[in-house]
């Protein structure tokens, strides 16, 4: 007798591996967002001033909602990627994003290079300098992108994203059953003062990523509409369940830093290797000293995640954007390898030049983003309301009006640190 089968387990099934064939980009920009802003700066506000900055980190991550959904938007509607938007409003503008997207190429692949080799040293028996750990990060990337494409780097993303959001809602539920470390009379300092707003500006940077990343989105979306059906609902589903999850992690990891380390007199390390111990034992103090390896692995599977697909996505929007400049409707595969190894070869010399100095290089490197920040904000609000778009896509007033918000808010808060830094 034929087993027989029940249709709506069937279809629900089916329903299920649909929805995870179509995730991608989404899931990819959470995985280039996962990095540097969550295991460092969220970390080191819930370290430094406990639960305070939380608002700040859910306001940054609201405020700039409108602007990585543009790279969405705009790509599911007119089949076209940011970039040739900008383009089509005037060269100028191509140029300006073009001249940004360089400097937060190289810089931003040079510190999660640095963060990716201070990690590798956990488990390698030898003692070998970070210059030596960066080189082999850099060899790995470049083996697995030049051969591997999208698909190897969409596949490792859902992983990896899979692997970290199980062991760090863990860590997180372990230390919130056993309690802060904070004694009951621990008095915590003030975030609200002249004097921190550098470690704000810090903390904004990469809160989720850059938002040039949103260049990278629209990239990715196209040549995932290329490979399969991608309607507008799907692809907004799968960028709002990244930046979901982005948005969730920035408040856990904030709480692990809190519960943990607030209080505890610790001050974070400041070399790479220092560092890289410092995280993995955050989360072998909660979960237990068996999880130690095991978190050490995750660990460096989420910053390196976090490499590649940086290397990845910079590198295409770069040779996008200079294709586009000479005229070209595309760049090709061999431009796609001459922008990657300008971008290895850049950024493993800035690791030269920072040697273990891993903070000083993701404070650098998440300054700079939150100065670019403003613009990139700009140029996606001006190509998005001077287009028209799918009715499933636009998201109405409230997103307009919140928008307009984060432009304020990013450009406020710009001029507040510019006047701080320089004036002050």
């Amino acid at each position: 007798m034929e087993p027989t089968t029940n249709p709506v387990t069937t279809e629900t099934s089916q329903s299920l591996r649909n929805i995870i064939r179509l995730l991608g980009p989404g899931i990819l920009m959470a995985t280039a967002a996962i990095g540097g802003s969550h295991l460092v700066a969220s970390t080191q506000a819930g370290a430094k001033f406990g639960w305070q900055l939380a608002i700040l980190i859910l306001l940054v991550n609201v405020f700039k909602y409108p602007f990585f959904r543009a790279g969405v938007s705009y790509t599911i509607s007119t089949k076209q990627t940011l970039q040739q938007g900008y383009y089509q409003m005037g060269k100028g503008y191509l140029l300006t994003s073009f001249g940004l997207n360089i400097i937060a190429a190289v810089v931003n692949s040079a510190a999660l290079l640095l963060f990716s080799a201070s990690l590798l040293g956990y488990f390698l028996p030898l003692s070998l300098p970070l210059t030596w750990l960066s080189a082999i990060v850099l060899i790995a990337s470049l083996v697995i992108l030049i051969a591997g494409h999208f698909a190897a780097l969409n596949k490792v993303a859902k992983l990896i994203m899979f692997t970290l959001v199980i062991a760090t809602l863990s860590a997180a539920a372990m230390a919130w059953y056993q309690g802060p470390v904070a004694p009951n009379d621990f008095i915590s300092p003030s975030p609200w003062t002249l004097a921190t707003i550098g470690f704000l500006v810090v903390t904004m940077g990469w809160m989720p990523a850059p938002i040039e990343i949103s260049l990278i989105t629209s990239l990715w979306l196209k040549q995932q509409c290329s490979d399969q059906q991608v309607t507008p609902r799907s692809a907004l589903f799968d960028f709002n369940l990244g930046y979901i999850i982005t948005l969730l992690l920035a408040i856990v990891f904030l709480a692990l830093g809190a519960l943990v380390l607030h209080g505890s007199e610790q001050e974070m390390a400041t070399s790479g290797v220092g560092f890289s111990h410092q995280l993995v034992n955050l989360y072998a103090s909660t979960i237990g000293e068996w999880s130690r390896y095991l978190i050490a692995l995750i660990a460096f599977l989420c910053i390196f995640g976090s490499c590649i697909t940086v290397y990845d996505g910079y590198s295409r929007a770069l040779a996008e954007g200079f294709s586009i400049l000479k005229g070209q409707d595309k760049a090709d595969n061999r431009q796609f390898v001459r922008w990657l190894l300008f971008v290895a070869i850049a950024s493993f010399s800035i690791v030269l030049f920072f040697n273990s100095a891993l903070l000083a290089m993701l404070g650098f490197a998440m300054t700079l983003a939150f100065i670019t920040t403003p613009m990139f904000a700009w140029l996606n609000h001006k190509l998005v309301y001077n287009t028209q778009m799918q009715e499933e896509v636009q998201g109405g007033v409230a997103l307009k009006i919140l928008s307009y918000m984060g432009l304020v808010y990013l450009f406020g808060f710009l001029i507040l640190f510019i006047v701080w830094k320089w004036f002050l």
